[in-house]
């Protein structure tokens, strides 16, 4: 015991973002020093890894039979438990060039969604696990230790996770499987049903990020050559997608993120309410880049929305000051 306390000093402290999109490592005292895709390259005849991160993206949808590009967080849970177990060892090694007799403590933020049964697969990958709409929220600047309502959407890849924090709680969260990856699938459908053209998911959020929004922004029309193969003859071709269009094929997936808003502003109790008339709703994770998400926002709750200085990072920032706040750590972690 006395030893791993000696350790604990000396170590570096991770705290880790275990994102369905991309994966964060916080590191005690140098802050983020990895943002990698979470993605995993398998070889099918030993299950050996052959390439995690961004090595492994650029395999997506271009392997050969023999290698599978993987994702092994879907929806914000972790779909394959091997994959990730062994993804998180890669990067947990990488950043900490594991020496002896060190032992770093392991944060990780969850979804606030996600079932016991997840949660014990993530604690047996690494140590202790804290919910990410309280870790964005700490990341973002919040005063989450006061006694008054913060209101924070935070929407990543695979989640949007919505929740009012008061004394270092949640009062009430609502977590929506609808984030990134279904604005990316929306695309591919609407690409599909409108040009009978198909394009990888890759492609897709390179549209989403070029040319998505979620209210008209005004300015010039913007446009994208799309490259994709013809369902009907089979072969490549090049098509020209608008601004317009984008908006309106993440249109189903942004009102339902609206909507979880209103749905949780409806349940929350009536003194925080009258705090989030004042502070209003701060948005994080990937999804807040959206070009116009916090008008729209603005325009269907009437409350002012900040989108937080650094929203990609929130998550790995909040998880990596509770390192140094062990009090705060005690407050917010989920208890074993």
């Amino acid at each position: 015991m006395l030893i791993s306390l000696l350790a604990g000093l000396f170590s570096n402290d991770l705290a880790i973002d275990l994102g369905t999109a991309n994966t964060l490592v916080y590191v005690r005292g140098e802050g983020i020093v990895m943002n990698e895709p979470s993605i995993v390259a398998i070889h099918q005849a030993d299950h050996s890894v052959l390439a995690v991160g961004h090595e492994a993206k650029a395999m997506l949808g271009r392997t050969p039979g023999n290698i599978t590009a993987i994702r092994p967080l879907k929806d914000g849970v972790i779909a394959d438990f091997d994959v990730t177990e062994k993804m998180l060892h890669y990067f947990i090694n990488k950043v900490h060039r594991r020496r002896t007799l060190v032992h770093p403590r392991i944060v990780i933020g969850v979804p606030s969604g996600i079932t016991q049964v997840e949660k014990r697969a993530v604690r047996d990958s690494a140590m202790q696990a804290g919910e990410e709409p309280m870790a964005a929220a700490i990341g973002a600047g919040l005063p989450i230790q006061e006694p008054g309502g913060n209101m924070i959407v935070d929407m990543g890849g695979g989640t949007t996770e919505v929740a009012v924090i008061s004394l270092s709680g949640i009062v009430y969260s609502k977590s929506v499987r609808i984030a990134g990856d279904e604005m990316d699938e929306a695309i591919v459908q609407y690409i599909k049903k409108h040009y009978n053209l198909l394009v990888g998911e890759r492609r897709a959020e390179e549209i989403k990020i070029k040319l998505g929004s979620a209210y008209p922004m005004g300015g010039e029309r913007m446009t994208m050559e799309v490259k994709g193969r013809d369902l009907i003859d089979g072969i490549p071709k090049t098509i020209v997608v608008t601004d317009e269009e984008i908006r309106e094929a993440l249109r189903e997936p942004v009102m339902a993120i609206v909507d979880t808003v209103r749905t949780c502003l409806e349940r929350t109790p009536p003194e925080l309410a009258a705090d989030i008339v004042d502070k209003g709703i701060v948005l994080t994770g990937g999804g807040a880049l959206l070009r116009g998400l916090d008008l729209l926002l603005r325009q269907e709750t009437d409350l002012p929305i900040t989108v937080g200085d650094d929203p990609l990072s929130c998550v790995a920032l909040g998880t990596g000051k509770v390192l140094d706040e062990l009090e705060l750590l005690k407050k917010v972690a989920i208890p074993a």
